[in-house]
């Protein structure tokens, strides 16, 4: 009675007109007898739970006021564990945005009654998993909101805050009941010490750098669109990507109080982040792609392919670096830019993170990590799966730009090109990808592209590519980019266009349980797709100075030939058949990539410049799509390309972007 009871209190305030959480069960015996639990229900009180404020000791003073930083952290927990004496696990998410902007594709912000306690939690963490028996936490950055301290952007603070957290709910570290107060609170005296960090953008990346600390007691984290290394965030090899100074982002996140306070550790991460792309102390800091090996937690990333805000290369190194240390891992690739797979396959989503968490917080043996390891998003809203990622088949295979006809582009395969094959392009930063794809067929001055024939049978591209090129510029400075490029008509979702993909509907659904300060119902969201000729599959950039140090940039000499390997964003896609795969080697990518001081024209050394690509079935399979008879396709003409306008606003005209802005909250 009493469990039923329970059940039915967590089930009120659904709002008129909203679907109820569709995974929700009536209260039952959590086993029966002789058989293991397979799933948590929701059988406690959501309005009922146990809502509170501590402030967690960092032992750290980043804002230099004689006093170590204390992090605000709510927290939400079922009130009959507590009364039980029974410990819980806990869901985290650390973030910067619970004051200033918001979180999720409503943009939700914390909430506080008039004595300052927690009434709304942003996103529906708490309300689906707090009645299944979790507590959930939210912490708020060091600077940020109701916390001590400052933002320093990834760094010592950013990490230091969260992981003071993990320390504390293990019992390592002090708590307070108040910001200034010495009343201690304790969380071992409810919490198992089991910690699941999630979060999107800058929320994913603190879990990311939480589990490079290694830290006792962090059993998974969820990082959806999270950056691995700044340094990448903000350059690619040198390349200055958009205002390329973090510092600025400090400034952002902060609260009120804490800008006022915090003018040193903005300039200090200025002078340490410096705008030429040199690699430093402070950038080597906010790297925890170099950590990977102290990571003890399992990984369910999740990113989109066409993310241009965090870019894929940041799931790729992450993902690559964590499976050559051995750690559990599972990965969601979608179609989409910045956006939270709650907004794109929600229902999916919800039912595999439930049985994420009940398998590494509560030990439930339900199957998860014996499953597919990958999912990837073909199509809008249509999904295959793999068993490992990338597939076993997977092999690096070579191919190589030659000379085409004197009309039209350059050849992509197998056959090296002959001694003296040169193309040269002159940069050009009013165009970027979209116009050089549009174009390939065109021999136009602004970029060099090569292209396979029609393929006579599908091509899987799975993983990270490299293009290595040998160039000669005309003067001291030059910028690099290098293209993958599907040729050929489909329909995609338009990650360039406003929701980066999705398009927020009026209706909601309900995802837990609700209070009048807190609903669990959120707004559908639907695929928004594009008509396309062509589909950009991976990208790379580099300042052509940092060819001898990546760690430094070097002046050019006119004339003279240097050779660098530029990384490409990992992927994975299947170049249809009857379409054409192209490379293309070009100047500053518009919108994605700052230009260089100057306007050089390259010449590309073409017998000592190729493209190393991840092939399901490896060179063979390469040979078997480039020959025999091919299928016709319709002309790229008849199609459009998505425009970057959404996903990507020119710098002068919005400004910096941020992780976490718009879809990207």
């Amino acid at each position: 009675m009493a469990a039923a009871t329970a059940a039915l209190l967590a089930t009120l305030v659904t709002p008129a007109g909203a679907r109820p959480d569709p995974t929700a069960v009536p209260a039952v015996a959590q086993a029966t007898a002789g058989l293991p639990v397979r799933e948590s229900r929701p059988v406690h009180s959501y309005a009922d739970a146990i809502r509170e404020s501590v402030w967690v000791d960092t032992g750290l003073d980043g804002d230099g006021d004689g006093r170590t930083d204390r992090v605000a952290v709510d927290i939400v927990r079922p009130r009959e564990t507590a009364a039980a004496g029974r410990k819980i696990p806990v869901i985290m998410d650390a973030s910067p945005y619970y004051a200033c902007c918001g979180r999720g594709n409503e943009s939700q912000k914390k909430t506080y009654d008039a004595d300052g306690n927690p009434v709304q939690f942003p996103l529906f963490y708490d309300n689906f998993f707090v009645p299944r028996g979790y507590a959930f936490v939210a912490v708020d950055l060091a600077g940020t909101n109701r916390s001590d301290g400052c933002d320093d952007v990834g760094g010592r603070s950013d990490i230091r805050s969260a992981k003071a957290v993990v320390d504390w709910l293990n019992g390592r570290a002090r708590g307070y009941t108040s910001r200034t107060g010495d009343a201690r609170a304790r969380a071992t005296t409810w919490s198992t010490g089991n910690v699941g960090m999630i979060g999107k953008s800058w929320d994913g990346t603190v879990a990311n750098g939480v589990a490079a600390t290694g830290v006792e007691g962090l059993k998974t984290i969820v990082p959806i669109g999270a950056i691995s290394s700044w340094y990448d965030y903000f350059h690619s090899q040198g390349a200055p990507l958009y205002n390329a100074n973090p510092s600025w982002l400090s400034e952002y996140v902060n609260s009120p109080e804490a800008q006022a306070r915090c003018g040193a550790v903005q300039q200090r991460i200025t002078a340490g982040t410096p705008y030429s792309g040199d690699r430093t102390p402070a950038w080597a800091e906010r790297d925890y792609v170099r950590n990977a090996g102290k990571v003890k937690a399992s990984v369910f990333v999740v990113h989109g392919q066409q993310d241009l805000n965090v870019r894929a290369n940041h799931f790729g190194q992450w993902w690559d670096a964590l499976g050559a240390q051995g750690v559990e891992r599972k990965i969601w690739l979608s179609q989409t830019g910045h956006v939270d797979p709650f907004d794109f396959r929600r229902a999916d989503w919800v039912h595999t993170l439930h049985r994420w968490f009940d398998h590494y917080l509560l030990g439930y043996d339900n199957g998860i990590d014996r499953e597919p390891m990958a999912d990837i998003e073909r199509a809008p809203d249509r999904w295959t799966t793999d068993r490992q990622w990338p597939p076993r088949a997977t092999a690096t295979t070579t191919l190589r730009p030659a000379p085409g006809a004197a009309a039209g582009p350059g050849v992509l395969g197998r056959v090296p090109a002959a001694p003296g094959s040169t193309a040269t392009f002159t940069d050009d930063p009013a165009l970027g990808e979209l116009d050089w794809a549009a174009r390939i067929d065109g021999a136009t001055p602004e970029k060099a592209g090569f292209v396979t024939r029609p393929l006579s049978r599908e091509l899987r591209l799975s993983g990270s590519s490299k293009v290595t090129v040998t160039a000669t510029p005309t003067t001291a400075t030059a910028h690099l980019s290098a293209v993958l490029v599907d040729l050929g008509p489909d329909t995609i979702r338009d990650y360039g266009a406003a929701g980066e993909g999705i398009t927020t509907l009026a209706d909601r659904t309900c995802w837990g349980a609700s209070t009048p300060g807190d609903s669990a119902c959120f707004k559908e969201t639907a695929a928004r797709t594009a008509d396309v000729g062509y589909t950009v599959v991976s990208r790379g950039w580099a300042d052509l100075g940092t060819w001898a140090d990546p760690a430094e940039e070097r002046p050019l000499t006119p004339g003279r030939a240097y050779t660098m390997t530029l990384d490409l964003a990992a992927a994975d896609h299947v170049v249809p058949a009857g379409h054409r795969l192209a490379l293309i080697v070009a100047g500053t990518d518009k919108d994605l990539l700052d230009p260089p001081s100057t306007t050089p024209t390259l010449t590309l050394d073409l017998t000592r410049t190729w493209a190393k690509l991840p092939l399901v079935g490896g060179a063979a399979a390469f040979g078997r799509a480039t020959s025999g008879a091919y299928p016709a396709v319709p002309s790229p003409a008849r199609t459009t390309a998505p425009s970057l306008s959404g996903a990507v606003p020119p710098v002068a005209v919005s400004g910096p972007r941020v992780p976490g802005a718009g879809a990207a909250r």
